[in-house]
């Protein structure tokens, strides 16, 4: 069979995943295996494939199919999240594209529109993943809006509400204008901007004189209903009690005093708006004053505000400030620099609004589950990288109440209902509300009873879902939640550590009492070069599924892998993409070179060295990745098979068991060098699935289900570390020789002759033949004395002598050997520093210490040698 020069990837990535899903190798029910869950953070609706998704859903896929090489049942859960603010945005254009304003529309018809639009649009990025070669058991994919989970979410917001976790309340909170729903405070992103500091002055009523109040929103003075000063301060304590007239509008307020004020900042006076700032609605409750808000929901000035009505509040700004300087009462401006309040949605800056909303009682809930604070610290939840559990403490220390209801019409109507003369009845449908109704003594009609219009935060969803893909909610026992939950590990971003993975602990704890997960893996974010979080308005952030096209899936998948230690930011740049497909080409050029080889019977007993170094080192490798993916350590795992395949197997392995030009191998050795490749091909499996399984399926003829999808992943097998050793020395020893002839600026096949001066000659003995044809050495012999004429060199404490034809250059053999112990001597000297500290001798581990001693030991030996070859020279 005639093999491609260059590896295509689009020819194989196709066909593999349909073959999978034929073959139903992702497909996972409850059996008698050992359970590996993992649930997708579920992505939004609206959303397309980007390089987080791309990073996320990697790692979430290389653990999957190494759990299901490994015999687990493993089961990854797809879905997506319905996203109440971007859906409702989404769908709010789209009709407006049409001509239609949402106003016009009564709900259901809106929800009819919202529906069809998710239908047409919310399933894009799962197919997308696909392309990646996600893994995913498809036939469990979940929406959050799916009739069982929306059933779940209300079934949980009621049981709240009757314990007394959930409460409806009046409260200041964050509005996002642009959205026109309120905001929870995580959903709230600090930006540090420019901003103007106007200093105004409000005159004093009955005396001349004035305050000067600094401020950097001026449209909200109409809203002010006090000045507040600090009673101590002695520059304003005769002003206590006295009325200030607002500018522009004339009206008179009060002066008052109060130790919340730091007289050192500012100009020491406050102007108080109980309506628009969360502190000065304290101060206002506190001293009981009157509360004027000012803003439409829309951030446009309503009419309380007596001027400006209609207009918008920037626009306000600017009028507010052109007309009080008018009027000479602007005193400066000044420039600064303070953190402004986004919606992390809508990017719109973010108004505190007094509003009647509802909220999760935080502290009450880890006060009934201190398990959600207790798990993390205690590292029954691993967090990695562990640096995260004093965030996550902090936030839990520092919680306050949840705002989970939205001022939207798509996602999941808040079940409570009014009557008439405002009785409210929380209750998990129209008809259990009308019933509790009737046994109070109302006598409505059903129709009577009017639903709360606000919908729940999606998060409110979304901290369900390890639990509720599986219907633990309604079904606490069922045969799905027993058996996948809780569920292995979770991939996720660490900017939603509070938005999601507390708040799913805390529901973990509290439905299944007992932890949502084992362990939390954090991403790190893309960015650019220039350090810069990709994202589409930069236009910094390439198309994933371009990348895929033109790299392959796998090159991609390696090339995202290989510089993302969990938690740790990725500089993205093609060139990590491009260095995955090149692997993957060249791992495909191994296959044709193998493929080229023409067999002959028989064995080369000559090459049992070579097979017993790959087989220890192979098996050497094994552990390592072991031992790695038990850390987690996914990028070092990937780097520890790159290394051992791009190196090991096709540099050295290959060249040493490959037949001279125009010869033949024997059979045993290409059996042997199926097998070994074979077992990489297991191995690097869950890092690149597409390659893989074709490169399986071309070694050799496959049985009918003998696929590399779910062939056993290699176990770690005990391997003899000397057959190690004796293939690491030859591959320094064809080294050597071969620097030796560059130097000497030999053609390629001009022979020389060595001699091996050694205590051990097994591994030469094991490998002549090996190091003879790769350094095209024509005679080989061991030597107990110097040889007149030869260059020197050292093969770990063995000296080998190559005699090369060519006169030696002494001087600048000297000049090497001087520059050698000049390195070694300090090499020795930090090795001996280590040695002699007792704390390191005493806390290492007591393989490492011996590791040191070794070096020490074979540093000395090979100083000797040069030295004495110094001396000889």
């Amino acid at each position: 069979m005639e093999l491609a020069k260059i590896y295509t990837p689009n020819d194989v990535e196709d066909k593999w995943y349909k073959y999978w899903l034929k073959k139903k190798y992702f497909r996972s029910t409850p059996d008698e295996r050992t359970p590996y869950t993992i649930v997708i953070p579920p992505p939004n609706v609206t959303g397309v494939l980007h390089m987080g998704h791309m990073l996320n859903n990697t790692i979430q896929d290389v653990l999957i199919r190494r759990a299901r090489q490994q015999g687990k049942n493993a089961c990854w859960v797809p879905g997506t999240d319905h996203a109440s603010i971007a859906t409702e945005a989404k769908v709010v254009k789209m009709l407006a594209d049409q001509g239609i304003d949402k106003s016009t529309l009564s709900r259901a018809d809106f929800l009819e529109h919202a529906w069809e639009w998710k239908n047409k649009y919310g399933g894009i990025i799962l197919e997308q993943l696909k392309k990646l070669g996600c893994s995913c058991d498809w036939e469990r994919t979940k929406f959050t809006m799916d009739e069982d989970l929306s059933k779940s979410v209300i079934k949980v917001f009621v049981d709240l509400y009757r314990k007394g976790l959930i409460y409806r309340g009046t409260k200041m909170v964050n509005w996002d204008c642009k959205g026109k729903t309120t905001l929870s405070d995580e959903e709230v992103i600090h930006k540090e901007v420019q901003s103007n500091l106007y200093y105004i002055q409000y005159k004093l009523v009955g005396s001349e004189g004035h305050v000067t109040i600094a401020t950097t929103r001026p449209e909200t003075i109409m809203a002010d209903t006090a000045v507040c000063v600090h009673p101590d301060d002695t520059r304003y304590q005769h002003l206590i009690g006295k009325k200030v007239q607002i500018p522009l509008l004339g009206k008179e307020i009060p002066i008052i005093a109060d130790t919340y004020i730091d007289i050192e900042f500012g100009t020491g006076c406050l102007k108080v708006t109980p309506a628009h700032d969360i502190n000065d609605y304290e101060l206002g409750i506190k001293h009981g004053l009157e509360i004027i808000d000012i803003l439409n929901e829309d951030g446009t000035l309503n009419k309380n505000a007596i001027l400006y009505v209609g207009k918008d509040r920037f626009a306000a700004r600017k009028e507010v400030v052109h007309d009080i300087e008018a009027i000479g009462q602007l005193e400066k401006v000044e420039q600064i620099k303070n953190a402004v309040g986004h919606s992390e949605r809508t990017d719109a800056v973010v108004e505190p609004r007094i509003s009647t909303q509802w909220f999760v009682n935080m502290k009450q809930f880890l006060d009934k589950n201190p398990e959600v604070v207790s798990s993390v610290m205690d590292d029954v939840i691993t967090f990695l990288p562990p640096k995260l559990k004093n965030t996550y403490r902090h936030w839990m220390e520092n919680i306050r109440d949840w705002n989970i209801s939205r001022q939207l019409w798509w996602g999941h109507q808040i079940p409570a209902w009014f009557t008439p003369d405002g009785t409210m009845y929380v209750a998990t449908s129209l008809e259990e509300a009308w019933q509790a109704s009737l046994a109070d003594g109302k006598q409505l009609r059903k129709d009577e009873l009017i639903q709360d219009p606000d919908v729940l935060d999606t998060w409110f969803s979304s901290w369900l879902w390890p639990i509720s893909v599986f219907d633990g909610i309604n079904h606490p026992n069922n045969a799905d939640i027993k058996y996948y939950y809780p569920t292995n590990v979770l991939v996720t971003a660490p900017e939603i550590i509070f938005f999601w993975v507390a708040r799913m602990i805390m529901a973990g704890y509290e439905y299944q009492h007992v932890k949502p997960f084992s362990h939390v893996y954090f991403t790190g974010i893309v960015r650019d070069k220039q350090r810069r979080k990709m994202s589409k308005q930069l236009g910094n952030s390439p198309d994933p599924l371009e990348l895929i096209d033109k790299y392959g899936a796998d090159g991609v998948r390696i090339g995202m892998l290989m510089c993302s230690p969990a938690g740790n930011d990725i500089l993205y740049d093609d060139s990590l993409v491009e260095q995955g497909r090149n692997f993957t080409n060249k791992i495909w050029n191994a296959l044709r070179l193998i493929k080229s080889w023409e067999t002959q019977p028989g064995d080369n007993d000559h090459l049992n060295g070579v097979f017993a170094w790959m087989d220890a080192k192979f098996n050497k490798t094994v552990a390592e990745i072991e031992h790695l993916f038990e850390e987690f350590k996914l990028s070092e795992a990937l780097m520890v098979i790159y290394n051992f395949i791009w190196d090991d197997f096709c540099s050295w392995y290959l060249e040493m068991v490959k037949p001279v030009y125009g010869g033949k191998i024997h059979i045993g050795t290409l059996d042997k060098t199926v097998q070994f490749f074979e077992r990489l091909m297991r191995l690097l499996h869950p890092f690149a699935p597409f390659i893989t399984e074709e490169i399986y399926h071309l070694l050799k003829e496959r049985s009918v289900g003998d696929d590399v999808c779910i062939a056993p992943y290699p176990s770690v097998k005990a391997f003899n570390s000397l057959d190690i050793e004796y293939g690491e020395l030859i591959k320094q020893a064809i080294t050597v020789v071969r620097d030796v002839r560059n130097k000497a600026q030999l053609p390629q096949k001009h022979p020389v002759k060595v001699f091996i001066e050694t205590d051990n000659k097994t591994p030469y003995w094991d490998f002549e033949q090996v190091l003879c044809k790769l350094a095209y050495i024509e005679d080989f012999e061991f030597t107990k004395i110097e040889i007149d004429g030869a260059v020197t060199e050292l093969i770990g404490t063995d000296k080998a002598y190559i005699l090369t034809g060519v006169e030696m250059d002494v001087a600048a053999e000297k000049k090497k050997l001087q520059d050698e112990i000049a390195y070694y001597e300090g090499f020795i000297h930090s090795v001996e520093t280590k040695l002699s500290n007792d704390r390191f001798v005493q806390n290492a581990k007591p393989e490492v210490v011996e590791k040191e001693r070794q070096k020490l030991a074979d540093g000395r030996a090979k100083l000797n040698n040069m030295k004495e070859a110094l001396a000889k020279l």
